[in-house]
Formats: structure tokens, C-alpha cells, sequence
């Protein structure tokens, strides 16, 4: 009797199909009491032509395995399957084929070919060409009179997936592309649309009732989640709004709304991406380059949700590292909000008399003048300097032409607090300016001595003396001078910028009263603030900005708006920044803080501006190093000068900062926030990383909004009305400038009226209004898709009935690829706890159980290659050869080592070395044939060998023994050079390839088709193998070679049940015996029952693979042919091998399917032993051993060893002196 596996899973598939076997009962369905509901599901696919490769079934294989235990254990179990049909992966599939996306989903879902394999009539031409929308690779043209011409032929998904036999329930499948399933998605936009979220209660509340609120009191007193910087209004106002100006305010509280957005922008996909739809960088398909662009959006406010989302982990039976992923994602914060006044100039005229520019409308003016000085000193002030630069003077430190406040001194020592100015003639008519001048250098703790040009030419050494007497009178580094030296302007040889605390503000105009706002969660710090950094997206950054930094400013936005924000958060080693010109005020000393950009500050996280404090933040020190700006130290005892001090221990204590002097950093952050709340510049606040989703996508394929607009306000259509089914276009390639493709439909406006999609040409604006341009995104449909599943019969009436959805619940088992965490999980989990605020599902959370699991790697293959070119011996004249014939590419098996024809001494193989000498010799003759035809030419052709390459080739040429079929390479569409390569064997007549693990991708040529190893194997041997190569959740490498073991393990458990007494019947026929099960076999199936059910409960499917082995040894060594245990192993081995045990569940007699027979029962009894092998010892030498039962007592023991002959033989007549037997252990006779 046979395994033919091929028979048996088609058979079984077929009648699974048919009697419609594993389709959940709904709780109505049930005579009685329905039976315990257990819920598993998968991440549904996305249908793409290139269809499953053997990585894609591994989460699948682990969810039936644990929903097919659970239909034994007597749970009434959905398991159902659909398709994301919707969104970018089918739009770039479809774009790519030149089809429509509608005819590539339903091709690639339902595939080409009939039940029996054959390709299905409207696929062929009438000249047996088959059409390219069926052909995998396009640009392979195929026959259907071709042999295997099915190789290339779109199965579907569907095939594919019944193939492997999976338990779905087929009669709940959903496409999220469908309108009867799109209905209700915009059915929840809808709702979203009429709600507002009350952030008292933390729950989702309607509309009217917030209007009712403002209708009453205004929205002063009403703690809703909004807009920043919403109007405030009292409930008169209100009243005296128009509609429009009430729609407009309602927009800033809506959980859906429009807004202008930085979003991400990717050119080549036509469209916006979500973070976590770019990789890198660049779009997560594709690779496309990914820049910020402010956009009109629709946006989800998923932040009102975020305590919620961030709370509602802790009850979630899912692995820490993913919920610290969403954790960090959600990104909670406890800190202050912080107000910088942004700063203008100080009024009055500018003096623009030489040496004498104070501030005025253009403080940049004066470090461009300190240029000027330096760069054309007067003849005195070049004496001086001569004298002064370098330490020359008593070793003090001089600065030239250095700017203090609003002046340009001509030199000082910031050490001593001193400085020299040399006056031309015309300061005898400046006399004032100089006074003040003087007094303001002497407020700021500067000595000033002054000389005429006269005196510094005529008299340098008594200058000189003047200068050294000061010096010495003066005390070294006064805290005057130490406090101004951090806060001295200096120029910056990296950034031709500068930014220190104590220079005028540049101008903002009078009266505008912008203020930054900045979310800090160590307020304790604020006395260490040197600087702000805003983002190069904000807002004020245009704003702000001087005119002469104009031009290097908007350089840096534009650059920094072709990185994403991943991509700025992981890049710590690039410092950049620039200097916009303008200052804030510091809040608590009101010094003027100076204004930079930095793209490590990001728009969407707090308010997209820092307050930088470089002694307690390693990017603000970093970048404060970088640009030459003050790091004020405000920890006592702690060394700044290297690194920021970021430890945040209450044994630290706060220094340089006023009032917080001494305290902890406990004592201090409170107190600091109070005193920023007292003046109004700052209140304590929680603070989220989660920004609102945008939720717009300017793409056809996708989910069309239910709106359309009057007076450019967005109106709803009413629910009955829906779905909005997308329109024809004629074109729905999406554009490089962000115009929608639905923009193209000559039919997409809403006739109010008549409720109804109507011609564009009939807006008028009154009845007939514009309808939205842009779709939803991908993960629409796919964040509420799991409830879908939970109704059958009514899905045109709800999303399900309570009654199913309060059955149902959610889900119990969750599995699929960590690469959700925070997309479709976190948009999942937000609109579930929606719907549950609006009372439309029982439960706030969607997944009870999640579990990532792993990637199964490709074995990449790769053949070595070298290549022989062709030279020419150049002669230097117009007769030259110019012609070389091409090169001469050479396949080399791969353990033939490294062949370089250069270095054939280092080859010891005389094997190698002829077949070097045949690929040589055909070089010569190459050669010789074209030297021979130009003989009328200059020069001669000669060749040289070039270094060894090793080329991909497609796994799907090499079999398991790592052997590729060469001329199946060189006809490959990826082997085409090498048509006419020569070809180097192993001795043994073989080309073998390497291998190399990585990740299977159809560009690496590495993709394993589950269709092929189904036809190969069967989909037991591809279920059970899956499951053997390694822990679930883990990353494992696929190898094809390691299916005959398993497929062998198969071979031999079909075996087991025909076992015959008789050995020449043995295998024969199906053998199964009434009698009863030995002990020893009893005790090998109720081993087995324990250790696989508490592997499935632990989701450990590999080791329960490997105790199937080892109990399947173990029967098959102890002959057991016993229905006692055979029937119990079948049911224990269905869930892995469905196929196999049901075949063999009928061989035994059975008229029913083994789907939902009752899961074996483990019985401890079993393990115990009853007996003991003990080892019989003389004198302490074991001599033979006896079974004994375990229940005997010592004197029962010592009757049967002395009464064995073999003891008589050992004492051969002597009396032992003693017998000591330790019961359990050992008998030990002595004398």
C-alpha cells in the first residue's frame, strides 16, 4: 500500500470543498447551547501576479495548525482568509502590466487555469498565444502547445492557498476592494466624520451634542481634542456665525478632518506615504526617493487616542518587544511647555558712521563690517596687531576687530576684561558716541584705553607699556569676564554664521509677537538654554529669517525636505544646522537666545522646536560644539566640556540657575514649572510622539471619500446612499505633481438631488457639487477587516449583527509579520476603540493574542564565471586592427577552487589545469582565425584572462544536491550572455553552485515556489518541513534539500498502519489490529500526546515535528499495528498533516471527517513505571541484570536474585555473607 500523496491530497481538498468542512457555525446556528467560539486569524495577503512563495505560507501553516487543535478540543473555531486588495502593492502591480487594477486583483486571486490545471479559454488567442495578462514573466511570450507552459501562467492566490490545505472558511472571504466591502469603510469615515473626542471622559462623542455644548457656553470651558491654536468664542458668537463659519470651526474638532500637512511626498509613486511606508529613506516599494511637502490632507486624529492605545497594551497577550515598539511609537512624555517671545530690533536710526554701526535695521551688517575692518586695518591698527596677535603681549589672548553688544571693538582680552581701540582723526567730532560707547563696554565689565593712530605709529613701545600696565592692574578672569566670554559673539570658520547669547535680536518688526513654543521634559535645565532649533519644516522658520540668511536658509530646507523623518531620527553623526538670523528671549534671564534650523529637530514630534541645552542633551552639545555656541554647564560638580550630562538622578544637583541652585532634579522640575506658569511663559504637560494619520493618497486604486464639497467645505454623503463606487478613468497612473487620477473621470460630481454620481460638466454648484480627488489608503480597509469576517448572511445591512459581534468578540489568535507594529496594528487597535465608543462593537482592543512570526530566508545560488577578452596590439597608425572578437565567457563548477589563467603555476590538479589548457587553447585558436582574416592590418589580436565573478542564478535550475543545469542557465532570460559559454566540470562530470542565505526576493532569484514543492513532496511534507526548520518567531534559511526527510518521516507513519506479523505482507496492505496496545507502546503515544499538546499550546510547532519522529521510531521498532494507539496518533498528527491523517482516519473505518474528532487525552498513568532493570552485582562487579517489579519488598527481592540460576552459577555453591540491595537501585551480593 503505497503513499501516493498526490491522490490523497487532491482527494481530500476536493471533499473538503464540497462538504464545506471547516465553515464556523454562527452562535444562532446551534440547537443548543452554541459551542465556546475561538477566533484565528491571519494578516491577510495583498494579491500580487508574482504570487506565495514558501516564505508566505509560514504564519498561515502556524495559525491551522493551532485553529485545527482547537476544533478538536471542541471550540467552535473561525478561521476565515481575504484579500487587501486595495492600495499601492496592486496599483504598482497593475501599473507595471499596463492593466487595469480591477482585472489584475481578480486575476491574480482567482489565477487562469480550470480545476484540472489547463489554462482557461478567454486567457488563449486564437493563434495559441496566451494573453500576457496570465503570464507571470510578461516579457516571455507563451505557447499553450508548450510543454510546462503552466510554469508561467498566474495560478492564484486562491489555488495556491487551497493547495496547501488550509482550514479556511472560505464563506466568509473578504476583498477589501470590493464596494459591497468599501461600502463600510466609508460608512466609518462617515462616523468619524460626525464625531469629536472629549478628552475628560476619553471617549468619542457625536457632533450635535458638541454643538449643543457650544450652542450653550461656547467652547471655552468644553476639554475637547482640537486643532492648536482653534478660536476661542462664547456661545453668542456663535450664534452669530454663519453655517460656513461654523463648518470651518467644527473641521478643528472632527476625528477626520482636512488640514494643511507636512507630509511625506514620493514623485515617482504619485503619492503620500506613511512613515511607515519608507524604508531608509526611500518608498517601501520601489525604492523611490521620498521628500516633505505641505499638502492639503485629510488626517485622522488617531492622537486623541493615544493614552488609550499606550494603556490598553498592558492587557495584550503580546511579545514585550512589540508593545515596547508601539510603546515608543506612541512615544508618551511628562515635561512643560515652554513660550520664547521671538525678539525685534531695538528702535532708533542707525549710525552709519565708520567704526560706529550699532545695531539699527541690520545687525548682520556689523559682523560683515568686522570683516571689512580686518581685512583693511588702518596703518595703526595694523601696527598693533602685529604686536598683539599670537599671545605676544604677556601671553594674554587678543581678538581683532571683535563684536560686543552692539560694537566692533577694535581689540580686546576677553581674560582681562580689556579693550583697545586706536581712533583716526574724526573721533574728535564723535566724542558722544565714544562716551556712550565707553559706558556701554564698561556696564558689560570692559576696561577701555584708547590711542590715536598718531600715538601707536609715532610711539609703539610706550603703547605697548600702556597696554602691559593695564594688563598686570587687572584681575585675572573676573566673573564679569568669564560670564561675557560665554557670551561673546564669534565668527565660525565652518558655518560663516554666528550665535551667541548676548547679541541684539534681529528684526521681526515691531508688535508681531510671535512666540516659539518648545516641549521640554527637563525644565529643570532652563538656564541652560544657549540656543533654540527648529525644525526646517516649522512654520516661523520663513517667517523669521533675515534676508541675508534668506538664501543659505531656504538651501537647507530644500535639502532637508528630501530626507525622511526616519531617516533624520537614526542619523546621529551628521551635525547640520544653519542660523536664521533671529532671536528669542530666554523666559526667566530675557537674554536674547539665538534662532537655528536643524534637521534633527522634526516638525511632527512636540512642537518641531527644542529649547537646546548642550550640557544636558548629546545632540544639542554636538551641535553646539560644531557651530561654536556657549554651553552653559547648570550641573554642579559635572564635567561638560567632552559630553552632555544626560543622567536624570535626583543625587544631581542643579547649579548656575538662580532660584533652582541645589536642588535635585526631582525638587527642581516642579519648581521651575511653577515659575514659568507664574509669568505665563510655560505650563506642565504630557506630550505624545503620535501625530495624527494622514489619511489621503493621491492614487486611483484605493477607497474613493464619501464627500463632496460646497463652497469648498467638505459635506458627507448620507449613509443609504453608499458605497461611492470609483469611477472609470481613462488614465489612472498617478502624477508627478499630485494631481489625483480621479481628477481625470468626466463623471464625478454629486447631484445633491437625486443622490447620485453624476457628468462634471453638470456643477453648477447648487445642486451639483465637486466630489473629493483623492482615495484612502491601504490600510482603510484593513483596520477594521477582522469584524467583516464575524457576519455571513447580512453584510449589506451592518459590518455584522451585535448578536455575532458579541459571540465573536475579537480575536484570539493573531499571527503575521512584525513589519505592522506600527502601521496597520496601531490604525487597527485605534478605530476598533472608535467603534466601540460609538457602541457599534463590544470590545476597545481587536487582537487578544498576537504572535510575528519569522522569515524563512532564500538560498541564494551563484555560479562562478570568468571571462577571456580580446586585445590588440596597438602600432600607433590609421591602419590599425580595430576589430576584437567578443569575449569568451567560461561556467566553473565551484569546487574547482579559484582557476586564474594567470597563476596556473599555484594549480596543483592536473584535472584543472587541461581543462584550463582546453578553454586556452580555444582562446589561441580564436586568435589565430582572426589574425589570419586581418592579416592586412597593424597589429596583432591576443587575449587575457579577467578575474573570477560569481553570477546569481535561479534557484529554480539547481536541484538539491547544489548541481545547476547549465543550458537551462544560458537560456534563461538572466543567463543570456552566456548562451555560448564553454563549461568546466568537477571531476565527476558536475557544475556545482555556492550558496548564501539571505533574503527571499524575486531580484535575487532565490524564490521557492510552494506549487513545485507540493507537486514534488506534498503539501504534508511543505507543512510539516515549514514547521520543523526553527522556533516561529525566528528568522530561518530555507534549503530544499531538507523536504526528504521529512517526506520520509511520511512515508514511514503510513507505513506504521501496515505492519503485518507476517514479513513478507508487511507494507502490503492497510493492517490494523483490534487487540490490545502493549505498555510499552501506550506508554510511547500518551509521551507523545503530552509533550505535542503543550508544544501547540506553546507554539513550539518545530520540536512537535521532531517528537512525531521519534514516536513513530519507536512504534514502528516495537511492531504496534494497535488501534489503541494508531486511531489517537492519527487525530495528534492532523493538524501538521491533515491530508495524510485524514486518509488514514477513513482507512480505520471511519465515515466522518477527522476535523473535529476529539483531541487525544493525556493520561500520567501510562509514564509510570512498574518495573526496574536491576543490575545484579558480586564483590561490586555487575554480572547480569533482572527485571524486577517495583512493588516488591527486600525479602521479595533477595528470594528471586539468590533463586536465578545465574546467581547459583556466579556463588558456584558458596554462601554469600551478605546481600544488600537498595530497592529501586541495586542488588550487590557479597563473599
Amino acid at each position: 500500500m503505497a503513499y501516493d500523496f498526490k491522490a490523497i491530497e487532491t482527494k481530500w481538498q476536493k471533499r473538503w470543498a464540497k462538504d464545506q468542512t471547516f465553515k464556523a457555525k454562527q452562535p444562532q446556528e446551534f440547537e443548543g447551547d452554541p459551542k465556546p467560539p475561538f477566533y484565528v486569524l491571519d494578516m491577510f495577503p495583498y494579491p500580487s501576479g508574482a504570487g506565495l512563495h514558501v516564505g508566505h505560507p509560514l504564519g498561515y501553516i502556524a495559525s491551522d495548525i493551532y485553529a485545527r487543535y482547537k476544533r478538536h478540543k471542541g471550540f467552535n473555531v473561525l478561521h476565515p482568509q481575504g484579500y487587501d486588495s486595495f492600495g499601492l502593492p496592486a496599483e504598482q502591480y497593475a501599473i507595471q502590466t499596463g492593466q487595469h487594477p480591477s482585472s489584475t486583483t481578480e486575476i491574480n486571486i482567482e489565477g487562469c487555469l480550470d480545476n484540472k490545471g489547463k489554462i482557461l479559454e478567454k486567457y488563449v488567442e486564437d493563434n495559441g498565444k496566451i494573453k500576457n495578462s496570465a503570464l507571470i514573466d510578461k516579457s516571455k511570450e507563451t505557447l499553450v502547445d508548450e510543454e510546462n507552459y503552466q510554469d508561467n501562467i498566474i495560478k492564484g492566490y486562491r489555488k495556491q492557498l487551497d493547495k496547501i490545505g488550509f482550514s479556511f472558511d472560505w464563506s466568509r472571504e473578504v476583498r477589501t476592494s470590493n464596494p459591497d466591502y468599501y461600502k463600510w469603510t466609508q460608512w466609518i469615515f462617515i462616523q468619524l466624520f460626525e464625531s469629536w473626542y472629549d478628552a475628560k471622559a476619553q471617549k468619542s462623542k457625536s457632533i450635535p451634542e458638541l454643538v449643543h455644548i457650544f450652542e450653550k457656553e461656547g467652547n471655552t470651558n468644553v476639554d475637547a481634542v482640537a486643532n492648536e491654536n482653534t478660536t476661542s468664542f462664547s456661545a453668542l458668537e456663535w450664534s452669530g456665525f454663519t453655517d460656513d463659519q461654523k463648518e470651518e470651526l467644527l473641521l478643528n474638532y472632527r476625528l477626520t478632518y482636512l488640514a494643511e500637512t507636512e507630509v511625506n511626498w514620493c514623485p515617482a509613486l504619485g503619492t503620500v506615504l506613511a512613515n511607515d511606508e519608507i524604508v531608509n529613506g526611500v518608498s517601501e516599494r520601489g525604492g523611490h526617493p521620498v521628500s516633505r511637502k505641505k499638502m492639503k490632507q485629510w488626517s485622522m486624529r488617531i492622537s486623541a487616542f493615544a493614552d488609550r492605545l499606550l494603556s490598553g497594551l498592558e492587557d495584550l497577550d503580546w511579545s514585550e518587544s512589540l508593545k515596547e515598539t508601539q510603546r515608543n511609537w506612541i512615544g508618551k512624555s511628562v515635561g512643560a511647555q515652554l513660550e520664547f517671545p521671538i525678539l525685534s530690533f531695538p528702535k532708533g536710526e542707525e549710525n552709519t558712521k565708520p567704526g560706529y554701526i550699532t545695531g539699527g535695521n541690520n545687525a548682520h551688517t556689523l559682523i560683515e563690517k568686522a570683516k571689512e575692518n580686518r581685512n583693511q586695518p588702518t596703518e595703526a591698527e595694523k601696527t598693533l596687531w602685529i604686536q598683539l596677535r599670537g599671545k605676544k603681549l604677556s601671553g594674554y589672548k587678543f581678538r581683532q576687530q571683535h563684536l560686543i553688544g552692539d560694537y566692533i571693538a577694535d581689540f580686546v582680552c576677553l581674560s582681562k576684561s580689556l579693550v583697545v581701540e586706536v581712533d583716526g582723526g574724526y573721533h574728535n567730532e564723535t566724542k558722544a558716541y565714544d562716551e556712550e560707547r565707553t559706558q556701554f563696554l564698561n556696564k558689560k565689565g570692559f576696561e577701555v584705553i584708547r590711542f590715536k593712530n598718531e600715538e601707536v605709529i609715532g610711539n609703539l613701545d610706550e603703547v605697548l607699556e600702556q597696554i602691559n600696565t593695564k594688563l598686570d592692574q587687572l584681575p585675572k578672569y573676573s566673573k564679569i569676564a568669564k560670564q561675557f566670554e560665554t557670551n561673546e559673539l564669534s565668527f565660525n570658520k565652518k558655518s560663516d554664521s554666528y550665535a551667541k547669547r548676548n547679541e541684539k535680536p534681529l528684526s521681526l518688526g515691531e508688535g508681531k509677537g510671535e512666540r516659539i513654543s518648545a516641549f521640554t521634559t527637563r525644565p529643570d535645565t532652563i538656564y541652560g538654554v544657549s540656543f533654540i532649533t527648529l525644525a526646517p519644516e516649522h512654520d516661523l522658520v520663513s517667517k523669521i529669517t533675515t534676508p541675508e540668511q534668506k538664501e543659505e536658509v531656504d538651501a537647507y530646507v530644500k535639502a532637508s525636505a528630501k530626507r525622511s523623518e526616519r531617516e533624520r531620527m537614526a542619523d546621529v553623526k551628521t551635525i547640520s544646522g544653519v542660523f536664521t538670523g533671529a532671536y528669542a528671549e530666554h523666559p526667566l534671564t530675557k537674554e536674547p537666545l539665538p534662532i537655528w534650523i536643524g534637521d534633527y529637530v522634526l516638525a511632527s514630534y512636540g512642537t518641531g522646536a527644542v529649547m537646546a541645552v548642550p550640557c544636558g542633551d548629546q545632540r544639542d552639545h554636538d551641535f553646539a560644539q560644531h557651530f561654536g555656541i556657549p554651553i552653559p554647564n547648570v550641573f554642579e560638580g559635572i564635567d561638560i566640556s567632552k559630553e552632555a550630562y544626560v543622567d536624570k538622578s535626583n543625587a544631581t544637583k542643579i547649579a548656575n540657575s538662580d532660584f533652582l541652585n541645589g536642588l535635585g532634579v526631582l525638587e527642581a522640575i516642579p519648581k521651575a514649572i511653577e515659575a514659568l506658569a507664574e509669568m505665563g511663559q510655560g505650563a506642565k504637560k504630557i506630550n505624545y510622539r503620535l501625530r495624527d494619520a494622514v489619511f489621503s493618497r493621491q492614487r486611483y486604486w484605493g477607497e474613493p471619500f464619501p464627500v463632496y464639497y460646497i463652497n469648498g467645505l467638505p459635506k458627507m454623503i448620507e449613509s443609504k446612499y453608499l458605497p461611492l463606487e470609483l469611477p472609470e478613468v481613462e488614465k489612472y497612473l498617478p502624477t508627478e505633481d499630485g494631481a489625483p487620477p480621479l481628477g481625470r473621470a468626466q463623471e464625478w460630481a454629486w447631484d445633491a438631488e437625486q443622490h447620485q454620481v453624476v457628468s462634471n460638466a453638470k456643477i453648477d454648484h447648487k445642486t451639483v457639487f465637486p466630489l473629493e480627488l483623492n482615495t484612502m489608503p491601504g490600510w482603510a480597509g484593513s483596520s477594521w477587516y477582522l469584524f467583516r469576517y464575524m457576519e455571513t448572511e447580512n453584510r449589506d445591512q451592518h459590518i455584522a449583527s451585535k448578536e455575532n459581534l458579541d459571540y465573536w468578540n475579537n480575536v484570539d489568535l493573531y499571527i503575521g509579520g512584525s513589519e505592522h507594529a506600527t502601521g496597520h496594528l496601531l490604525y487597527s487597535r485605534f478605530w476598533t476603540k472608535f467603534l466601540n465608543d460609538k457602541g457599534v462593537l463590544p470590545v476597545d482592543e481587536p487582537f487578544k493574542k498576537l504572535i510575528n512570526q519569522g522569515m524563512i530566508l532564500g538560498e541564494s545560488a551563484f555560479v562562478n564565471t570568468f571571462t577571456i577578452v580580446f586585445t590588440v596590439d596597438d602600432k600607433g597608425n590609421d591602419n590599425n586592427l580595430k576589430e576584437q572578437p567578443e569575449a569568451l565567457k567560461v561556467l566553473f563548477s565551484n569546487d574547482l577552487g579559484d582557476l586564474n589563467i594567470k597563476k596556473r603555476e599555484y594549480i596543483e590538479s592536473d584535472y584543472i589545469l587541461n581543462e584550463i589548457e582546453k578553454i586556452t587553447q580555444k582562446a589561441q585558436e580564436i586568435c589565430d582565425v582572426e589574425n589570419k582574416k586581418h592579416s592586412d592590418k597593424n597589429g596583432q589580436i591576443g587575449y587575457m584572462g579577467l578575474t573570477n565573478v560569481k553570477r546569481r542564478v535561479d534557484v529554480s535550475l539547481v536541484n538539491t544536491s547544489n548541481e545547476l543545469n547549465p543550458e537551462g542557465f544560458k537560456t534563461s532570460p538572466f543567463g543570456k550572455e552566456f548562451k555560448d559559454a564553454e563549461v568546466i566540470y568537477n571531476e565527476s562530470g558536475k557544475l556545482l553552485v555556492s550558496r548564501e542565505v539571505e533574503k527571499m526576493s524575486k531580484s535575487k532569484f532565490n524564490v521557492v515556489n510552494p506549487d513545485d514543492i507540493c507537486e514534488d513532496f506534498g503539501a504534508d511534507s511543505l507543512r510539516l518541513y515549514e514547521m520543523f526548520l526553527g522556533p516561529l518567531e525566528q528568522a530561518k534559511p530555507w534549503s530544499t534539500a531538507g523536504l526528504s526527510g521529512v517526506h520520509n518521516f511520511l512515508k514511514k507513519l503510513w507505513k506504521l498502519y501496515s505492519i503485518s506479523k507476517s514479513p513478507q505482507e508487511e507494507g502490503q496492505n492497510f493492517v490494523v489490529s483490534d487487540e490490545p496496545a502493549s505498555k510499552e507502546s501506550l506508554k510511547t503515544l500518551h509521551k507523545t500526546i503530552k509533550k505535542v499538546t503543550q508544544d501547540i499550546e506553546e507554539f513550539s510547532f518545530n520540536t512537535s515535528v521532531s517528537t512525531f519522529m521519534i514516536c513513530v521510531n519507536e512504534l514502528t521498532q516495537q511492531k504496534c499495528n494497535s488501534r489503541d494507539v494508531l486511531e489517537p496518533l492519527t487525530v495528534l498528527i492532523s493538524p501538521y498533516a491533515p491530508h495524510i491523517a485524514e486518509e488514514l482516519w477513513e482507512l480505520l473505518g471511519n465515515a466522518t471527517s477527522i476535523a473535529e474528532v476529539d483531541y487525544p487525552v493525556f493520561e500520567e498513568h501510562y509514564l509510570k513505571e512498574d518495573s526496574k532493570t536491576y543490575p545484579i552485582s558480586f564483590n561490586g562487579k555487575m554480572r547480569f541484570t533482572l527485571d524486577l517489579s517495583l512493588d516488591l519488598s527486600k525479602d521479595e527481592i533477595e528470594k528471586i536474585v539468590m533463586a536465578d540460576e545465574r546467581t547459583q552459577k556466579q556463588l558456584d555453591g558458596r554462601t554469600p555473607k551478605k546481600v544488600i540491595i537498595v530497592p529501586g537501585k541495586i542488588v550487590n551480593i557479597v563473599g
